[in-house]
């Protein structure tokens, strides 16, 4: 039977919650039915996200700080311990660990506020148009249409930058975060290869080693899915086997919605 990609993902942010009480709580997320051998880190921050949510009710998620601790094995549902440590009147903290049989995945820290009213600004490039259709790309683990202006897999050296327009379908409010956070996972590593004449993510396993070390997500503003989000990213470093990029979500009338920040190893050779 074919899984419908869109919905096997809705289905993993349908977190079952277990002797959840103050301060506490665990949630049970089953995982992606995909066609990779190790879990896709973005589930993790999708499920982190549903989960701070769910332990601290009321409140928006301000940020997600993830570390990734071993592979998450596929096939396998991953449970997630809560831990409510401040839960006031506009803010809260909560700890997240992500377990699985052979032990912990992931680890994570996240941050909620309630939205406030206060003086609203920003500094960011405005966003370019949106590219045509004939700009599509197929990216396996994006359950959504997507499109570029530049072709992320280069095989000639080019600066590591690259901007993905990405268009999530509509789906509840309270899945916007988990959703984008799920997004912003699959493209920083192929942005810091862009310089390196020959290579692509194409080559992982190959000529290089690669995995997602650490990642954070910082949500500016609400917003809605549905509507084409520009992933504008750079990675500004790679050295001593690692690489490090950064990137802006942007709607499309260029209002900044969100920022986030990813650490991999990038190994090569031996």
């Amino acid at each position: 039977m074919t899984t419908d990609p869109w919905q096997d993902l809705l289905g993993c942010l349908d977190l079952t919650a277990h002797g959840t009480g103050t301060g506490t709580g665990t949630y049970e997320g089953r995982s992606q039915q995909l066609s990779y051998r190790r879990l896709f880190g973005g589930q993790f921050l999708a499920q982190f996200a549903r989960a701070a949510c769910l332990a601290a009710p009321g409140k928006a998620l301000k940020s997600l700080h993830t570390q990734f601790v071993r592979e998450g094995r596929t096939g396998e549902p991953v449970r997630y311990e809560a831990d409510v440590p401040q839960h006031g009147r506009t803010f809260a903290t909560v700890r997240l660990t992500a377990r699985q049989e052979h032990g912990v995945v992931a680890v994570a820290s996240a941050s909620l506020h309630v939205w406030e009213e206060g003086p609203d600004r920003q500094t960011a490039e405005p966003a370019p148009a949106l590219p045509g259709p004939e700009r599509t790309v197929e990216l396996v683990l994006l359950p959504w249409e997507s499109r570029a202006a530049t072709d992320l897999d280069t095989v000639q050296s080019e600066p590591p930058v690259y901007e993905l327009w990405t268009r999530i379908p509509a789906a509840p409010s309270d899945l916007g975060p988990a959703l984008l956070a799920y997004a912003t996972d699959l493209t920083p590593i192929g942005t810091a290869l862009r310089p390196l004449e020959g290579l692509t993510q194409a080559d992982a396993g190959r000529a290089f080693a690669s995995a997602v070390t650490a990642h954070t997500v910082w949500f500016h503003r609400p917003f809605a899915t549905g509507r084409w989000l520009l992933l504008r990213q750079h990675s500004p470093l790679g050295a001593h086997g690692r690489c490090f990029g950064r990137g802006d979500v942007l709607a499309e009338d260029g209002t900044l919605l969100a920022s986030y920040a990813q650490e991999a190893l990038l190994r090569f050779g031996g």
